[in-house]
């Protein structure tokens, strides 16, 4: 096959394309920071953050997770307003007329929605995480420390040995109650407990605690002893006593696949959410080309109800990619489905769908 090259028409409809986007993800994004600036005033004020600084660390930070987050619908947006608008104008029409085939046309889109492929991509698996060690940093800081931190925590330090920790203090690292476990299949065989609060040091991962017990059990009998001074490593850093999921986010894509191995070693039962983050840093980019095939089939044609039909209608196919997106990634969490099966799910479907809007399409 010839390769088209870009022509006059080509560039024409790509400048429409990659124009309308930008300006409509440009006008919601403002939207979208006064109004979550309004929500967070009363914090900022106590905090005495000044604008630079909430600017600085907080809305440059957000604004490329913000364009990742929904940049499928913008395409979507973008396409089927303009696309439907050149349509109502029976541009199309003469486009088609003059020789040109609707795979001809779909060319420019294909290039549009390359270019902001090869961008979503490099911010997803490069730039917004770590963009959002500086935005999770910050609104950290509108907490109070005991909102970063579970109340209660069971974290799986090794492979048959967990850890329960209640009542965990940020600002003094020192928690209320340290439980070990130690299990032989889903049998437990070993719990240490801390009879008193227990210190945490981040920088050497070891806890101390005044005083302890420890129980064992063997052929039905439990031993029971206490013991004075604590003084232990557990393989659990400071990030783990938080949000997991979280930290995942700040992961670009080469620390998150070590994050991951190092998870798996431990035998944490998290793996399916870190795999769901991972899987979806390539998914969502991806969908830019399938909701850019489904937008230009729907709004290429000509009907009564012009521009505001069709987009009534990728509305509401878009706003459904986004539902199913969110239900198959809440069973991929749980271990339900395949990680990585779940999140491409939605755009499975949606490649089937464009596929038939596609051969509807005129021609």
């Amino acid at each position: 096959m010839k390769f088209p090259g870009i022509k006059i028409l080509d560039r024409y409809i790509i400048r429409k394309f990659l124009g309308t986007f930008v300006f409509a993800i440009a006008l919601l994004i403002v939207v979208i920071i006064i109004f979550d600036t309004v929500e967070k005033m009363d914090k900022l004020i106590q905090m005495h953050a000044s604008p630079y600084k909430y600017f600085k660390e907080y809305v440059i930070n957000f604004i490329p997770y913000f364009i990742n987050q929904f940049g499928g619908l913008f395409v979507f947006i973008a396409v089927i307003f303009f696309t439907s608008k050149l349509a109502y104008q029976t541009e199309i029409i003469a486009m088609l007329s003059g020789g040109m085939s609707f795979n001809r046309l779909m060319w420019p889109y294909f290039v549009s929605a390359l270019i902001i492929f090869i961008v979503s991509i490099f911010l997803s698996l490069m730039v917004i995480p770590k963009a959002n060690i500086k935005r999770i940093a910050f609104e950290n800081e509108l907490k109070n420390k005991s909102e970063q931190f579970a109340d209660n925590m069971f974290i799986q330090e090794s492979p048959g040995t967990y850890v329960y920790i209640r009542g965990f203090n940020g600002e003094r690292n020192m928690t209320d109650y340290l439980a070990i476990e130690k299990y032989e299949g889903s049998t437990v065989v070993a719990i240490l407990e801390t009879g008193d609060k227990a210190q945490y040091d981040p920088k050497t991962q070891r806890w101390t605690s005044d005083r302890y017990i420890t129980r064992t059990f063997a052929d039905n009998v439990e031993t029971f002893e206490q013991h004075e001074r604590l003084d232990t490593v557990l393989n659990i850093s400071y990030e783990e006593l938080g949000d997991m999921a979280g930290l995942a986010k700040t992961l670009n894509i080469f620390e998150l696949n070590r994050f991951i191995k190092d998870q798996k070693e431990k035998g944490s039962d998290m793996i399916s959410v870190f795999e769901v983050e991972r899987a979806q840093r390539f998914s969502y980019p991806f969908a830019m080309f399938i909701l850019t095939l489904i937008g230009v089939s729907l709004s290429s044609r000509k009907v009564r109800g012009g521009t505001g039909l069709h987009i009534g209608i990728g509305i509401t196919l878009c706003f459904s990619y986004i539902l199913i997106a969110k239900f198959t990634e809440e069973f991929a969490k749980v271990g339900t489905i395949n990680p990585v099966l779940a999140v491409w799910i939605p755009n499975m479907i949606f490649a089937l769908i464009a596929i038939y809007l596609y051969r509807k399409a005129p021609k």
